[in-house]
């Protein structure tokens, strides 16, 4: 069975427990004592579609999301805020999002919920571009 890649990047990948990025449109911007949501999987819970693999079709799609401040993601906040210009990639992406665990923001060290934006990044183990997009 091939290993398909797909990074999901809560700023970087999810494993390292990078904070995710947060969106403009709310009061938790980056600002000191805020640390952004993080996604919590241990396994990455996108799959990249066989047939976009197949073809090495390769991009980044940015979810909107919102976390509660029980770390609870709302299913209806999710929306496509950056699409990777291939509907498969994106509807990916967008599937994953219900499988996605993660630790709320905390502001003063009290958990909060937020808005904030959640890249993924679909990347084929034979490219030669190093990431290009599609």
């Amino acid at each position: 069975m091939k290993t398909w890649q797909v990074v999901v990047l809560a700023g970087t990948l999810a494993a390292c427990g990078a904070p995710a990025q947060t969106s403009g449109d709310t009061d938790t911007l980056a600002v000191s004592g805020f640390e952004p949501p993080v996604l919590t999987n241990p396994d990455i819970p996108v799959r990249y579609p066989p047939a976009a693999f197949a073809a090495r079709t390769e991009g980044t799609v940015v979810l909107r999301l919102y976390v509660d401040a029980a770390g609870v993601l709302l299913a209806d906040s999710t929306r496509v805020a950056e699409g990777s210009g291939v509907p498969a990639l994106d509807s990916a992406a967008v599937a994953a999002v219900p499988a996605m665990r993660f630790a709320p923001a905390l502001r003063e060290g009290v958990p909060v919920g937020t808005a904030f934006l959640q890249p993924i990044h679909f990347r084929h183990p034979e490219s030669s571009g190093g990431g290009g997009g599609t």
